[in-house]
């Protein structure tokens, strides 16, 4: 499994862009080569997963629509060999794509035609999740998270429930983290949208519930066959603390 954190050297931050529309390609490029990033771009579904599974890259930037291998099938297999962030490019308008992608392991999502300056930004969101916190020499590893079988390293940015890793996407590791280290208390959507998106909080961005989704599907049930992650009508949502007799 391919490790985002290996990619993360010093020098510009590389960002593949895999899209067919050589015209948006040229802009990313340019734009994002003048925001202080190194910018790859392929054009077909089929060099974007060879690319990608190089380990070359600090994020990957996807098409859904590919000509010859849809964004879903290349991200399916991304996914299969590595951690790599993903941020999808959807159809405006089209919540499906968006949703289906982010069940499928991508980060975060940004619908066409989109300003060049939120793509920068949104692409900062994510590497600042992935991307080591800066720490002196006699600095100590931050502590592990544990709620009942399930453990959090953010040092090695780690999941484990009862020994097992858990493979999660970065979106969902910080989610994870958040809730836990509140467990037993309800957190807000309007908290949880900035801090692990890191966007403002608008009430039509379902993204947080569909990583929601996702953590309760990877985790699976407690122990008595209820959700690990509860949400709360008209709050928020809650990671249970099962209190034993």
């Amino acid at each position: 499994m391919v490790n985002p954190m290996e990619s993360l050297r010093s020098g510009p931050e590389r960002v593949l862009v895999i899209d067919d529309d050589l015209e948006l390609c040229r802009l990313v490029t340019r734009f994002m080569t003048g925001e202080g990033f190194t910018i790859d771009c392929v054009t077909s579904g089929t060099d974007g997963v060879k690319r990608a599974l190089s380990g070359d890259y600090s994020l990957v930037m996807l098409d859904v629509m590919m000509p010859d291998m849809n964004g879903y099938d290349v991200l399916r297999r991304i996914r299969a060999e590595s951690r790599t962030p993903v941020l999808m490019l959807t159809a405006r308008g089209d919540t499906l794509d968006r949703v289906l992608g982010l069940e499928m392991g991508a980060d975060d999502y940004l619908p066409k035609p989109f300003d060049p300056s939120e793509l920068a930004a949104r692409t900062r969101a994510i590497l600042r999740r992935v991307r080591p916190q800066a720490a002196g020499p006699s600095a100590c590893p931050p502590p592990a998270i544990v709620v009942g079988d399930v453990e959090l390293d953010p040092g090695v940015r780690l999941a484990r429930r009862s020994g097992t890793v858990v493979d999660l996407t970065t979106v969902e590791f910080e989610l994870l983290a958040m809730l836990m280290r509140a467990a037993g208390r309800t957190v807000s959507r309007e908290a949880l949208v900035p801090e692990v998106l890191g966007r403002p909080f608008s009430p039509f961005d379902r993204s947080i519930d569909t990583h929601v989704c996702n953590l309760r599907r990877k985790l699976g049930p407690l122990d008595d066959g209820t959700d690990r992650i509860k949400g709360v009508r008209g709050a928020g949502y809650l990671y249970a603390v099962v209190r034993h007799a």
